[in-house]
Order: structure tokens, then sequence, then C-alpha cells
């Protein structure tokens, strides 16, 4: 069905030749409901995660998972790719909860944006999505990341880093990844199961650099899900005044008041989509404090008095786009 300000809601069956982008996951690293919000319910108790937990999640938007976006990408040949970003806690549910109902049969490629706990540690559920070998004997799926990540990565998951098995070690099971280093450079672009990327540094608190992504040719599209802060450099490429309007700007937006050290919040979100001037926008990455529909009204007002169409993402949306 049509959401407002022009999205696509739901799990509508795409056409042959279409590609789509897919809203695995909406929410911040702790996840909505917020566990500490039912563990230790304040009084009154918080009304979105409780409501959170009375609907199911496939028709709640404000259950959120990690942040993660599934591109479904349809070239020239009306050959179906399927690119994802960000493997995160939350990745096998995600998997049961919207690879079904959108009929995702696989994962092509993976990119990273950095390694923190929310965009890696599902990592070893990537198996789940490859062809099943007991001895490992698949063609492993390209990922590409910072070198940062890959160094972070190989402490955290050595058993997916290391290509050969130790003398006397048994065979064992385990996701088969073909690791790519990417620079954090906007000027030095990727491929990725045919369709390019181009690297996005911005700052996730000032002593970290974190990579969103512009991508499409037809229709230019970045991807940001934890900055606090543009670079100069990186601004200019997705800007309206500067290499060019995006034609939809997916940002990070962490709390619904205030301000964090490291994620943009709502009022600097909306300060940073005028100042980039897309020709629409996504939301991601918010917390609890979000409730669906009541800040979509609101957003509702705000894209009305300002030009450009804004509104949260949920999990399980789906926006068809050419790309």
């Amino acid at each position: 069905m049509a959401a407002s300000n022009g999205f696509v809601d739901g799990a509508a069956t795409p056409t042959p030749s279409e590609s789509a982008l897919i809203f695995l996951g909406t929410g911040c690293s702790s996840m909505v409901p917020n566990l500490m919000c039912l563990l230790q319910p304040s009084n009154p108790p918080c009304s979105v995660c409780f409501q959170s937990l009375s609907t199911p999640p496939e028709r709640n938007p404000n259950y959120r998972c990690n942040t993660s976006l599934l591109i479904d990408y349809c070239g020239d040949a009306s050959d179906h790719k399927y690119i994802l970003i960000d493997v995160g806690k939350t990745f096998r549910e995600t998997v049961l909860r919207w690879f079904v109902s959108h009929r995702i049969p696989r994962v092509d490629s993976i990119i990273l944006t950095h390694e923190h706990a929310d965009a890696v540690l599902g990592l070893d559920d990537i198996r789940a999505v490859q062809h099943f070998s007991p001895t490992n004997d698949i063609d492993p799926t390209p990922l590409y990341l910072s070198q940062h990540s890959m160094d972070s990565i190989a402490e955290k998951f050595p058993y997916l880093v290391r290509k050969k098995r130790k003398e006397g070690e048994e065979i064992r099971r385990v996701a088969q990844i073909d690791w790519n280093i990417i620079a954090d450079d906007c000027n030095q672009p990727f491929s990725a199961s045919g369709l390019k990327f181009t690297p996005l540094p911005v700052m996730h608190g000032e002593d970290y650099t974190c990579l969103g992504f512009l991508f499409g040719e037809k229709s230019r599209v970045a991807y940001i899900s934890d900055v606090s802060r543009f670079p100069a450099s990186t601004e200019y490429v997705i800007s309206k005044s500067g290499a060019g309007q995006l034609d939809l700007l997916i940002l990070d937006s962490l709390y619904r008041t205030g301000s964090h050290n490291v994620h943009l919040c709502f009022p600097q979100t909306l300060e940073t989509v005028k100042r980039l001037c897309p020709k629409q926008a996504l939301l991601i990455g918010m917390t609890h404090e979000f409730d669906h529909h009541k800040d979509n009204e609101f957003l509702k007002e705000w894209s009305k008095r300002e030009g450009i169409p804004v509104q949260l993402a949920h999990d399980g949306l789906r926006v068809p786009i050419n790309l």
C-alpha cells in the first residue's frame, strides 16, 4: 500500500525488472523495544516499548531491529542482485521476518559501514544465506569494508578471516567471505554486484570515522546510518549546492529531542536535510523516543512547510527505485 509522502510501504511483489530498497532494520544499537523499559518499567510505562510488544512486528512500525539495508538491484539484464549493508546483532531475526516476505533468496555481496556490534555481530549467520556445504566448498560472498573494520573483525571473528586450517583442525561449517578493503575516500568508488558505490566518510563522534555510501546512476541515493558531523568534502558530494541533488537521503536520527555526541538527533537531522536539500528523505536509527505514527504526522506538516518530503522509515519498508 502507499505510505505518506509518496514512499511505498509493505511487502509488495516486485516487478521482474524493478530495483528496490528494503529496510531490514531502522533502530538503534539497543533496538526497540528497549529491554530496560520492559525489565524496569517506568511509571507510567514507556508507551512505545509496550505497544511494540502488543502487535506482531510485521505490522508494527515501532518494532525496530539494528539498522540495515538490502538493495535489490536489477541491472539491464533483469538479473537481480542482493546487496546487504551491515549485518548487525539482529540479522537472523531480519532474515526470518523480511527475506521470506520479500522473497529474497540469498545475499550476493555485503558492505559494512563500520565495525561496531550493531553493524557486524550477525556475520556468523551469513552462512544461512549461502549455499550449504559441510566442507565449506562454496564461492565466498564478497564483503567490502575499511581497513580499520577489517582489523577489528579479524579479532572478533578470526575463524571467518583465516584462510587455512591449522594442522589437525577439524572442518567446521562457517560463513565463507571474500574480504575486500575499500578506501574511506569519496574519490575512490568501488563496485559490488555490478552497482557502483562511493564511500562517504563521516564522523561518528570526533574520534571515529564511519562510512556512508552513495549509489545509483539513474537515482542518486545516500545511505548514512551513523553520523554526528559531515566533513566538508563528504557534504559537497551529496548536497544540492555541491555535486548535485540526491533523489533519496537515508539518514541517522537517534533521539527525538536534544543532541548526542556520536549521532545526529531529530533537530540536527532535520537541519541537515534542509542543508543538503534532497528530493526526499527517510530517517533511520531511532530509539524508543520516536512513535512512528505520531512523529510521521509531525513530519507531514514539516514536509509541507519545507518542501522536502521526509518520514521515518520502518522495518520491512520497501521502496521501489530506478538505480
